[in-house]
Order: C-alpha cells, then sequence, then structure tokens
C-alpha cells in the first residue's frame, strides 16, 4: 500500500526522472473540483475508444494509463506522472514483485514485458484507469477480481484516490519506477495501434 515511505520514495523516484522542481508540485498539488470533473471526462473518452478486448494483455495497464496521462497532460495544470509498480490486494501483490525493477530497460525495449501494473498519479492522487477494465477480463487474477468487485461493484471505469486512503479500499500501489516522457510516448504506440481499428 502506498504509505508515508512510499510517497517520499515516489517524490525521489519523480525528481530522478523529471528533476526536483516536479517532484515538489508532485507532493504540493491538492486536486480542486474542476480537474476532478475534467479527470473523468478524460478517462470516459479513452475508455469508448479503447478496446474492451485489450484488457487481455498483460501491457494494457500500461497503455491506457500512457493514453490517460497524455490526456490529462492537455486539459490539466496539475503534476502527472505515469508510474510503474506493484499493485496488490490487502497487502498481497497480484501484479508483479517486491523486487528491483530496471525501468529503462523494460519500458524502453521494443516489445514491453512487464508483469508489474502501470497508474497514473495526479500529484499524490491515484488514477488507475485499467484496474475495472482488467477486472472483467477472463485473464485477472481470480483475487483482484473478487475484490473489486465486491468493493467496488460492476460497471466502473476509473479509480481515484489520494494515496493515503488507498489503503481504505484494500488496494496497494507500490511504485518501484517513474517513466520518462519518451517511455509515455512510446507506450502511445501500443495505445494508437489499438485505437486505431476502433
Amino acid at each position: 500500500m502506498i504509505g508515508a515511505k512510499d510517497l517520499i520514495q515516489l517524490g525521489t523516484l519523480v525528481a530522478a526522472q523529471h528533476g526536483w522542481a516536479a517532484a515538489k508540485a508532485f507532493k504540493a498539488y491538492e486536486m480542486p473540483d474542476g480537474d476532478k470533473a475534467r479527470l473523468a471526462a478524460c478517462a470516459v473518452e479513452i475508455l469508448k475508444v479503447f478496446p474492451k478486448a485489450a484488457s487481455e494483455d498483460r501491457a494494457a495497464s500500461a497503455w491506457l494509463s500512457a493514453a490517460l496521462a497524455v490526456q490529462l497532460e492537455r486539459h490539466l495544470s496539475a503534476p502527472v506522472q505515469v508510474v510503474a509498480g506493484v499493485l496488490s490486494v490487502d497487502g498481497t501483490p497480484v501484479h508483479g514483485r517486491r523486487e528491483p525493477v530496471d525501468g529503462p530497460a523494460v519500458f524502453g525495449a521494443e516489445d514491453l514485458h512487464w508483469s508489474g501494473h502501470v497508474w497514473v498519479m495526479v500529484g499524490p492522487y491515484v488514477a488507475d484507469i485499467a484496474i475495472f477494465r482488467e477486472a472483467a477480463s477472463a485473464s485477472c487474477p481470480a483475487e483482484l477480481a473478487r475484490h473489486v468487485h465486491s468493493v467496488f461493484g460492476p460497471d466502473k471505469g476509473l479509480y481515484v484516490d489520494h494515496w493515503r486512503r488507498t489503503r481504505r479500499s484494500g488496494l496497494g500501489y507500490e511504485p518501484q519506477y517513474v517513466l520518462s516522457s519518451e517511455e509515455v510516448t512510446r507506450l502511445m504506440g501500443g495505445a494508437y495501434r489499438l485505437i486505431s481499428p476502433a
């Protein structure tokens, strides 16, 4: 779960990739109602054009998150970061492993092979556009599907919560790597390939 230590670590990861000014903005941001509405609208637009079948692919969380981040950067003046790491349910990892990650090697490769999860941070807020799509897919780990359906119910599109509150819903977002702008752009290539036929 993201705790105070994880937020400090995530701030350090943001600084390593984008500089200390970006890390400071990330930590200081508070989401106003207007940004909440724009965030929801961006997610709706992406989910409309992103094929549901794509959720069977483990790279889908990365592609969806990259698409959301790019849209948010166009519509918000908020600090937006794409983060890779471990997704856990009640403290048990369902995607990823708690071990060091060579982010540039993973996200710089031609084909993405990543067992972890990818989500967006809008300042200290988790914005996960992939979790509900995945929970409805046949390839979703049973414990994640059960948890999402029991806690949130059906027909949800975007999970947004302050990092301090994710533990209340039993979800843990453990940051291991913050993607560079170039890596997000590379992931957008995968997203575009899926969106274009639709």
